[in-house]
């Protein structure tokens, strides 16, 4: 239980490392939700069966309880229209007696200058079957015009509420990662903060055979990289990865250099 609790917290503070991907309104005129960051001792039971996020909304109710100003007024509301569900709402907040309805993401993309001409067309998801733009799409036609859909109406009056009082903001977080010949690049949207890795493909990891490598399971790449684990050689690394590579999914790893620097970056299948 205690090791549980150890690694629900790396990836709390994880989490609360992460920026937001842009600030204000800049992309798509979608507003960023703002808190300040409050590292504090998570007490938080979370079934490590959830996926990510899913994982990481337990973070946001978390985090938000921590403050006064805000009371989360419903989460995870499923709006349905004949018993098929039309979408979910994420979160609805009070803060300082204002409501807002809030649409949490966190994401992982990877900056190919290959893809599209804007620097927002060219983050990708690590196994290229999502992008920014089309989550930015998603967020602006499906998921922020539920709250205004007649099923929605329904659902607001019963909580006392209208959608012509609520406010719309995203609480968007990503880690970005950039090819390993370039970690140079300049974005004029995009908080550069959030770039936190690099990413390479088989070819290029031959020159790191004297490196040591531990690939995490998928929660805890939200962790920030650190010593205290079972580090790989060059030949484990290999083999742990060969297969995931196999079935087209790009792992995120870390990396130990012979100074001690440790880092973590995507292996690339594609």
């Amino acid at each position: 239980m205690y090791q549980k609790t150890k690694d629900i917290q790396k990836r709390y503070d994880g989490f609360l490392q992460t920026t937001c991907l842009w600030n204000e309104s800049a992309i798509y005129n979608l507003h960023q939700f703002k808190i300040d960051v409050n590292y504090t001792k998570i007490d938080l039971e979370i079934d490590e069966k959830l996926r990510l996020g899913k994982y990481i909304e337990r973070f946001v109710s978390f985090e938000f309880k921590q403050e006064k100003s805000i009371s989360i007024l419903c989460e995870n509301v499923q709006i349905q229209q004949n018993k098929i569900t039309l979408g979910e709402l994420d979160l609805i907040i009070s803060r300082n007696n204002k409501p807002i309805h809030l649409e949490v993401i966190y994401k992982f993309y990877l900056y190919d200058a290959d893809v599209g001409v804007t620097e927002i067309e060219r983050f990708i998801g690590p196994n290229r079957k999502d992008s920014l733009v089309e989550k930015l799409n998603k967020l602006k036609e499906k998921q922020l015009p539920l709250l205004y859909s007649n099923e929605c109406s329904d659902y607001l009056k019963s909580i006392k509420l209208e959608s012509s009082e609520i406010k719309q903001q995203v609480y968007f977080k990503a880690q970005l990662f950039v090819p390993l010949s370039k970690e140079k690049i300049n974005l004029e949207k995009i908080n550069t903060d959030c770039i936190v890795g690099f990413y390479m493909n088989q070819k290029e990891i031959e020159q790191f055979k004297n490196c040591k490598f531990y690939v995490p399971i998928k929660k805890d790449w939200l962790i920030i990289p650190h010593e205290n684990v079972d580090w790989l050689n060059f030949h484990q690394f290999k083999e742990a990865t060969n297969l995931i590579l196999e079935r087209e999914f790009s792992p995120l790893c870390w990396i130990k250099k012979q100074n001690g620097e440790v880092s973590k970056f995507f292996l690339i299948w594609w």
